[in-house]
């Protein structure tokens, strides 16, 4: 495979944003047969952020946009590119991108696309943003991560109810400012053949109209994990091994927030010090394509890294989809 290497390509800013409601694990119980116990043992979440009726996905992530340009340093004309990552775009088409695009007042001639990758969403678009920018065709890209997962749940359902959230987050990439040595190092993609009904949302596509019930998130939780935690160590032993380094060379893990367990059986196979692992599923749950940016940001402002520190994203999601990135801050 190869990677981009000249321009070097950055993160200049960071953004999120995240809904006003809070959604307890105890609310939860008062609706469904379970306990703040059950969901906590089992997953490491203690809430989630349910947007309302009249939050949309665009004004989610046009927020969590705004902050990132303004940590950039950027105003919106400067912005060539624009990637949305989202599972649960408002609508079928337009894309949420040029909603977000209007919102934020992105010049005419940026070019606006969502992606679709569901939780690994960030960093096919972290990645796919990177090439084109390396390229030399456009300078500045906003990657905005985006859910409103809250649409998709079976509220009786718990196997699946208590698990997500709603959020978004967002990075501005351009050229690395000089002096630096920061820039995305390597990124590598994948997808899982024959497993794609582990994980779904079974109506309400282009196939024949379903019942109302096929538009729920559908999820065998055992193989997801089993295939999650295989992927996540797979891209991650691919990552440092190509480029030459362990475990230890990492200052911060920003992984996808989807259980905690997960992330435990992550974290011991790098044989890191769990403090060097990020977690915000507790707060947030799992916010799909959102997770990883507004898990980067929430690190960032936390002041979990500092300039030269080398950073591990990495994610996976329906499909099934993984993929990490390494990133020098």
């Amino acid at each position: 495979m190869s990677t981009p290497t000249s321009p070097a390509i950055a993160i200049l800013g960071t953004g999120s944003n995240a809904p006003a409601r809070v959604l307890t694990n105890d609310e939860l119980s008062r609706q469904v047969d379970t306990s703040d116990e059950w969901i906590f043992t089992r997953t490491g979440i203690r809430e989630r952020r349910i947007a309302g009726p009249d939050e949309s996905v665009a004004a989610l992530a046009a927020a969590a946009g705004r902050f990132a340009l303004a940590d950039a340093g950027l105003e919106p004309g400067q912005i060539d590119l624009l990637i949305v990552a989202t599972c649960t775009p408002d609508l079928p088409m337009p894309s949420t991108a040029c909603l977000v695009q209007t919102e934020l007042g992105l010049r005419e001639r940026a070019a606006c696309v969502d992606l679709n990758a569901a939780c690994t969403g960030f960093v096919y678009a972290l990645d796919h943003a990177w090439a084109l920018l390396a390229s030399g065709r456009y300078r500045h890209a906003l990657v905005i991560g985006a859910e409103k997962n809250s649409t998709l749940i079976d509220w009786a359902d718990r196997g699946t109810c208590v698990l997500f959230g709603d959020g978004a987050g967002a990075v501005v990439l351009g050229p690395a400012r000089p002096g630096t040595t920061s820039g995305i190092l390597d990124a590598q993609l994948g997808a899982i053949p024959g497993t794609a009904e582990l994980l779904l949302v079974p109506g309400g596509g282009s196939s024949p109209l379903a019942p109302e019930s096929r538009r729920h998130i559908a999820m065998k939780g055992k193989e997801v994990f089993k295939f999650a935690v295989r992927g996540m160590e797979e891209v991650t032993r691919d990552l440092l091994a190509r480029n030459g380094l362990s475990g230890a060379d990492l200052s911060l893990v920003v992984p996808h927030q989807a259980n905690l367990r997960i992330i435990h059986a992550l974290a011991q196979y790098l044989e890191l010090p769990y403090e060097r692992i990020f977690v915000n599923v507790d707060r947030y749950g799992n916010t799909s394509a959102a997770s990883i940016p507004l898990a980067l940001d929430e690190a960032r402002r936390a002041g979990r890294l500092k300039t030269g520190d080398l950073m591990l994203l990495v994610a996976f999601g329906a499909g099934l989809t993984y993929g990490g990135a390494l990133v020098r801050w």
